[in-house]
């Protein structure tokens, strides 16, 4: 009986959704039925959920292929920033060609007047010169300098073992979360790790410092570099965008950029982080569990 009577009462909605209402409109001088239409419950709510998809897909259209978006809170992501970092990147070119066309103007305006030999005149293609080389030639004093110290150190029992990094009570933060792909090796000068994640996933700062180096490097793309206390200076290259300016302080764990695949050294996207002493590269994975 139950059963029979929750049938009948399926039947009952059934028939009553699917009962037809006619909508007329009538001439109110005549009388006269002017336009009418028939239609469902069943019928109207198919309309409603198909013109509600409707909308919600032009909403998601407006917003997507429109300058619209840009006036929603949170929208300003990664490529967002990465424009303007390489606006400010040619501002700086910009600034750069502008100083070196004043400094042309200068001197043939000295030439004319006189003032100037020609033979004093400065070399203006000094400023365009890019050297990747980060190693700064040694002056005639620092090299005597060098080798009398040397001199004196060399039967120093303490100086025997310069790799006594003072490590014990600090912790380095993993750079990134990702797989080593090659490890450090200094007999081929690959003077750090090269870890693989996934494109655009933040770099951390392995230690609290203050950031000595933001630029880009043919070879290495997007190149960070952070000093820290007791001597540590870590490097990471390769990055998408750079999210830290020169001079920045951080903390550790702090995201200081956007892994990447920049440079002519770079074959996937990978963060290659260097760990370096006084001077001196040491091989990180002795002090992080990568």
């Amino acid at each position: 009986m139950a059963n029979k009577h929750h049938k009948k009462d399926f039947q009952s909605f059934w028939h009553r959704i699917r009962f037809k209402y006619k909508l007329s409109f009538f001439n109110e001088g005549t009388l006269e039925e002017v336009w009418s239409f028939r239609m469902s419950q069943l019928s109207a709510f198919t309309v409603l959920f198909a013109f509600a998809l409707l909308l919600i897909a032009f909403t998601a259209f407006i917003i997507i292929k429109t300058p619209i978006r840009n006036y929603l809170p949170g929208y300003l992501d990664v490529e967002v920033r990465k424009e303007i970092m390489m606006n400010a990147l040619r501002a700086d070119s910009l600034e750069t060609l502008i100083s070196i066309q004043s400094r042309y103007l200068e001197n043939v305006t000295n030439i004319l007047t006189g003032t100037m030999p020609l033979d004093s005149i400065p070399d203006i293609d000094s400023l365009t010169i890019s050297n990747s080389n980060y190693e700064i030639s040694r002056s005639q004093t620092e090299e005597e300098f060098v080798k009398n110290f040397e001199e004196e150190e060399k039967y120093n029992l303490t100086s025997l073992n310069p790799y006594q990094v003072p490590s014990n009570a600090m912790f380095f933060y993993k750079p990134v979360s990702g797989m080593v792909s090659a490890h450090y090796d200094a007999d081929i000068r690959h003077y750090g790790v090269d870890l693989v994640a996934a494109p655009k996933e933040s770099v951390l700062a392995t230690l609290e410092g203050t950031v000595t180096f933001t630029g880009y490097d043919p070879q290495y793309g997007n190149v960070i570099q952070i000093q820290h206390k007791n001597g540590f200076i870590s490097i990471y290259k390769h990055n998408e965008l750079l999210l830290k300016r020169m001079g920045d302080q951080v903390m550790a764990g702090e995201a200081i950029a956007l892994l990447g695949n920049t440079g002519n050294l770079s074959t996937g996207p990978h963060l290659h982080f260097e760990l370096w002493y006084r001077g001196t590269p040491v091989n990180p994975e002795e002090y992080i569990p990568f």
